[in-house]
């Protein structure tokens, strides 16, 4: 029977506090307040905060969540105590669209020439400074199924066998690119119209929609689907709940999305939150959070070079080269109808 089901509207915010550092070369004596991802809040914890709060002499406060809901409370409580937020990039151009964030010095940042041409574009359009690239692939399980490339996901023999990121997510708008690519007609051509009729022709094979990667690891544990279209930042930690999962990024390539950091317009904090934005940008942290057992995450700072082990499943190298960027201001301004239009055909 088909069944679809929009999974949780939202993983619970963490708050917590990393104590400030004992001792320092760094005067700064002040606090920050970070929001973040609730992705990989150990490696979080270890790998960025902490370091940070020592270096720099720094009491951080830390509030963890999904990247819309924080943004949705920000935008209700601009007095908040927030003073940095890192957000995917769709949010962080409704942000600054809506004038939540300080305009940026760049001058201030000594690693932001380390970043792409394209890369700096985007920071000075959105007061939203890049700091890791991710994209989307393909993610299913080895032993009941094989995947080669986007047009396999229309394909009848995947009947209720699929779960795809609802619209509302970091790569809903790139799945509505995909469904355009199939149908061989751009959202940008027609607003979505042809990749809306190739999701409807998808439809049979979806079994629920998600709206948190992490609940994709339940869902190939009790058999409930055997593909899943996903971001490349959750591979390790649904492969590490089951090694029968294989991911790819099919040779048609992909569509990226940048994870970027912005200071909020009332940030009181404003030495340390600068200080923040370039340690996330700087080439040792960067590799660090790059790592394996770190947050997997795909490096800006050209200066970084990964191994083919660090490489695999980031947005690097070929995959990198391969991935298209999508038009969010485009996208942001068409949301409020393609939302409607997703829920009347995959919430009803």
């Amino acid at each position: 029977m088909f069944k679809l089901a929009k999974i949780g509207a939202f993983v619970g915010i963490l708050l917590g506090t990393i104590g400030l550092a004992a001792c320092g070369t760094n005067p700064n004596t002040g606090s920050l307040s970070v929001s973040t991802f609730g992705l990989s809040t150990k490696q979080m914890r270890s790998d960025v905060l902490t370091p940070f709060s020592k270096e720099y002499n720094v009491k951080v406060v830390t509030q963890f969540g999904d990247s819309s809901t924080r943004l949705t409370q920000i935008e209700h409580n601009p007095n908040s105590n927030i003073d940095v937020i890192e957000l995917a990039q769709n949010n962080a151009v409704t942000g600054s669209s809506k004038k939540l964030f300080k305009k940026i010095d760049f001058n201030k940042l000594k690693n932001f020439k380390y970043l792409s041409k394209s890369e700096q574009k985007l920071a000075k359009e959105t007061n939203s400074v890049p700091y890791t690239v991710n994209s989307l692939g393909i993610i299913y399980n080895s032993k009941k199924i094989k995947i080669n490339d986007w047009k396999d996901l229309w394909s009848p023999k995947l009947k209720n066998k699929i779960s795809i990121p609802d619209i509302t997510t970091t790569f809903g708008p790139a799945m509505l690119y995909l469904a355009g690519d199939y149908a061989k007609t751009s959202v940008l051509k027609d607003s979505g119209k042809a990749a809306f009729n190739a999701l409807e022709n998808l439809k049979p094979n979806i079994v629920k929609t998600y709206t948190q990667s992490s609940d994709l690891s339940n869902m190939f544990k009790g058999g409930e689907i055997d593909v899943a279209v996903v971001g490349d930042y959750a591979v390790g930690m649904l492969k590490a709940t089951n090694p029968d999962l294989k991911y790819i990024v099919p040779t048609s390539g992909t569509y990226a999305n940048y994870d970027n950091v912005s200071i909020l317009k009332n940030s009181k904090n404003t030495t340390a939150a600068y200080q923040y934005i370039d340690f996330r940008l700087s080439e040792k942290i960067q590799k660090k959070v790059a790592g394996l057992k770190s947050l997997n995450n795909a490096p800006v700072n050209q200066e970084v070079k990964l191994t083919n082990e660090e490489a695999a499943n980031k947005t690097y190298g070929n995959v990198a080269k391969k991935a298209k960027l999508i038009d969010f201001f485009y996208v942001n301004s068409h949301m409020p109808i393609w939302i409607s239009q997703w829920n009347k055909l995959m919430n009803q």
